[in-house]
């Protein structure tokens, strides 16, 4: 039974930062990618960082230099860094593993919604101006 869960969202001014953790368990597989979404209220699902089998990775340019993704294998935790935060950032944040895309040049190709097999709950972040 592969779980994912999210924590680490939470409300803060634009200009914080938060760390979005995701802790997968049953799923120990590092041969394949893992990722981050969001959604916010009214819109569809967006991604927003992926990292390959290789450790390479890739953003959305609505957080290019402002977010960092990285992945501890040793203990099955996705993290998101997100930095300068700002009210369009708000939205909830969905972990997704189990991907066999990849990331090259700072963007990534096959990690789309529908390339991902498992999804967290989601944890809600909230950037107020």
């Amino acid at each position: 039974q592969v779980q994912l869960v999210e924590s680490g969202g939470g409300s803060v001014q634009a200009g914080g930062s938060l760390r979005l953790s995701c802790a997968a368990s049953g799923y120990t597989d590092s041969t394949y990618c893992m990722g981050w979404f969001r959604q916010a209220p009214g819109k569809e699902r967006e991604g927003v960082a992926a990292i390959d089998s290789d450790g390479n990775t890739g953003y959305a340019d609505s957080v290019k230099g402002r977010s960092t993704i990285s992945k501890d294998s040793a203990k099955n935790i996705l993290y998101l860094q997100m930095n300068s935060l700002k009210p369009e950032d708000t939205a909830m944040y969905y972990c997704a593993a189990d991907c066999r895309g990849y990331c090259s040049g700072g963007y990534c190709y096959g990690m789309t919604e529908m390339d991902f097999h498992y999804w967290g709950q989601g944890t809600q972040v909230t950037v107020s101006s």
